[in-house]
């Protein structure tokens, strides 16, 4: 899993597995969900905007269209 953000754009990108040739799709205003360009499996999400959405981290609650296994990982 991939995350980063950018605090000066106030943007957050989710990433489940390498980025790879991509292409975003818009969801919503501000949330672009990102696939794979030969599967269109969804592997990662962005958020602009994003501290604008909640009042504390904290408070951050994302319900993501897709699965993350966390069993599987290896740490």
């Amino acid at each position: 899993m991939n995350i980063y953000y950018d605090d000066e754009g106030d943007y957050l990108e989710i990433f489940i597995e390498d980025s790879g040739p991509t292409y975003g799709e818009e969801m919503r205003d501000d949330v672009t969900l990102f696939k794979k360009e030969k599967t269109d499996e969804v592997i990662g999400v962005g958020i602009l905007n994003f501290k604008k959405r909640t009042k504390s981290l904290r408070d951050i609650k994302l319900n993501l269209p897709f699965e993350i296994n966390f069993s599987t990982l290896n740490v």
